[in-house]
């Protein structure tokens, strides 16, 4: 046996320290490789961090709140063998955690389908599948735990109610499996899980905001004292769009193993009038204008706690319409998974939120600094239109489909800022109905 330290890994680029926010592990614990054993901040996401070897976590180093420089020790770990024929744990100039060759992957896949088939071996009538899912009540749960709900009669209600112990309060597999067990020798109970907060008064609840909620808090100040926003507002003709989505995205999915939504169809306009328009594609330092020549794609995302995210798609031109598919499922699993790095986040030139997957109409969105625009797309609905033929004018039923563009005024003007969404919007309308799904 031999102890081997633990180190921070790299995370980022621009990191160099985090801080402790829990510990998932306790001394004692089994842990195997890649095994999530604590959770950390940054300034730019909370995450957590695997486990670098197998054995028994024998000491914590750090504790919670504390600020830990990238490559320090955070724990060390009992492990069979000698210690100079281990592997080395990972240290700041390693590939960042996320990154993982073939091997670990095949290694975390065997582990999690060992986890799934012990618990399926319990009752035949649960689900194995590995996708990500969200209940009802909009809190994230995974597959496997919804698959326990459901071979187990379990409601909402009694779900609700349950104190999970995963990242974000999630409920593990673990907490299910507990409270199956207990439900068996105790009185279920159906009330509400909301927590209730300190009430001095009596009629008002106080809530503390989490450490996201601050940070969001904060940079929507900084954000609309830096730049004057302004907003400019077309309505779109998504019928072909919409009409092509429907016949090809069972075929898409049957062909590329992804399931298309509208989001990579709007990036993929975004990222051509980005093109046409390069200077909406600019951040401001000082008196001088910096013109990226990487197009960098933003999308925010509303993660299970409620709170908000805004994962990157890197050189987002570089990709065809797969690519864009692949990079938008991907980056809004790993965001609702408290997956995401820090090299997720950063380096955005410019944002997009697709506020009609909450039903809203139109919005004005605040800009991501230090970024000069936002685009906001909004639900689409039937509505009754002109269409012109040409034996005439005609009314018909449309999709139909607000784009909101919020600018910042010291360097956009009304002619860029309005050009730039009309031609957003002109990609769409144009959008050929024979396009193949590549």
């Amino acid at each position: 046996m031999a102890l081997v330290d633990m180190v921070m890994p790299k995370m980022g680029e621009s990191i160099v320290e985090c801080t402790i926010i829990s510990w998932l592990k306790q001394p004692g614990d089994r842990i195997e490789a890649d095994d999530s054993i604590l959770e950390v901040a940054t300034d730019k996401v909370d995450t957590e961090v695997p486990s670098s070897h197998a054995g028994i976590l024998k000491e914590i180093l750090v504790k919670d709140g504390d600020v830990v420089a990238i490559g320090s020790p955070v724990a060390r770990i009992e492990v069979e063998g000698n210690a100079e024929d281990l592997p080395a744990s990972p240290t700041p100039d390693s590939p960042p955690f996320g990154e993982t060759d073939e091997q670990d992957v095949a290694s975390v896949a065997a582990k999690l389908e060992d986890d799934l088939s012990q618990i399926s071996s319990r009752n035949p009538e649960i689900r194995t599948d590995a996708e990500t899912s969200v209940a009802e009540n909009n809190r994230f749960y995974s597959p496997l735990v919804l698959s326990i709900v459901k071979a187990e009669g379990i409601s909402q209600a009694e779900l609700a109610s349950i104190k999970g112990t995963g990242a974000e309060n999630r409920i593990t597999k673990n907490d299910i499996l507990a409270y199956v067990e207990k439900r068996k020798s105790e009185p279920v109970s159906t009330g509400s899980s909301f927590p209730k907060a300190a009430s001095i008064t009596g009629q008002n609840d106080i809530i503390q905001m989490d450490r996201m909620r601050k940070m969001i808090a904060e940079r929507m100040v900084e954000s609309k004292r830096i730049a004057p926003h302004v907003s400019s507002f077309v309505e779109t003709d998504m019928t072909v769009l919409v009409q092509w989505r429907e016949r090809n995205k069972k075929a898409f999915q049957q062909q590329y193993g992804e399931n298309i939504t509208y989001t990579p169809l709007l990036i993929e306009a975004v990222v051509k009038a980005i093109r046409d328009f390069p200077m909406i594609n600019v951040s401001v330092d000082g008196d001088t204008i910096i013109v990226k020549k990487a197009i960098n794609i933003g999308m925010a995302v509303a993660l299970p706690s409620g709170n908000l995210i805004v994962p990157v798609i890197h050189n987002a031109d570089q990709y065809n319409l797969v690519g864009l598919t692949r990079k938008v499922n991907d980056l809004s699993r790993r965001a609702r998974e408290n997956k995401l790095t820090a090299d997720d986040l950063a380096n955005g030139t410019y944002t997009v939120s697709n506020i009609g997957t909450f039903g809203n109409v139109m919005g004005t969105p605040i800009i991501v600094q230090p970024q000069v625009a936002i685009m906001a797309f909004g639900a689409i609905e039937k509505k009754p239109a002109v269409i012109e033929t040409p034996q005439g004018d005609l009314i018909g039923v449309r999709q139909k489909m607000f784009i909101s563009h919020s600018y910042d005024h010291r360097v956009v003007d009304g002619s860029l800022g309005g050009q730039f969404v009309k031609r957003v919007s002109d990609y769409l309308e144009g959008f050929d109905p024979d396009r193949k799904i590549v």
